[in-house]
């Protein structure tokens, strides 16, 4: 029982050696660190100079004029008109049941040559479509305009960032089977 005493009092007064130089070491050496990292801080350029502009009434177009603001909304409005266009004939048709699905849920999984003419086997919801030239896909006005071996290729019509109608290409790859 008093080796056991010995050997217990042993080891505390060795892990307590060890736990102190330890400690000493890792402090020398961030000091270390700390005395051979230098901050590198960039200078602030010194702003621009503000050279105000002046006004003069008989040289320029009044900024506050009705009949300038006029003129830009005829000018906006004939070009929301020429835009609406290209999307005006997509609207009065009849929709197509391939166009309630959006184009990434639609797959293309391949193609055969009915009658002389390319026709694409596109799968959506487990359910096997033919799609032929002319055709719609999509939700975004998706008309086929090429069946190629390992592609079909879309014109899509769609709203770009300022609202405009613009056309786009989208095709749809053949997807190989997965197991």
């Amino acid at each position: 029982m008093r080796a056991v005493g010995v050997v217990c009092f042993l080891v505390v007064a060795g892990l307590a050696g060890c736990g102190t130089s330890n400690e000493d070491e890792l402090r020398q050496w961030m000091a270390e660190q700390n005395a051979q990292t230098r901050p590198s801080v960039k200078p602030i350029l010194e702003p621009k100079l503000f050279k105000p502009e002046l006004y003069v009434l008989g040289s320029a177009v009044e900024p506050f004029s009705s009949q300038k603001l006029t003129q830009a909304l005829k000018r906006d409005s004939a070009q929301a008109v020429s835009n609406g266009a290209l999307v005006a004939p997509e609207l009065v048709r009849r929709k197509e049941a391939l166009e309630a699905f959006p184009l990434d849920a639609v797959t293309l999984v391949g193609n055969l040559v009915k009658e002389g003419k390319p026709v694409a086997l596109v799968k959506v919801d487990n359910l096997l479509y033919q799609v032929k030239l002319g055709n719609y896909l999509g939700q975004n006005y998706g008309r086929v305009m090429k069946i190629a071996e390992t592609e079909v290729t879309l014109r899509e019509i769609v709203q770009d960032a300022a609202g405009e109608w613009i056309e786009r290409t989208a095709t749809l790859q053949l997807q190989e089977r997965t197991k």
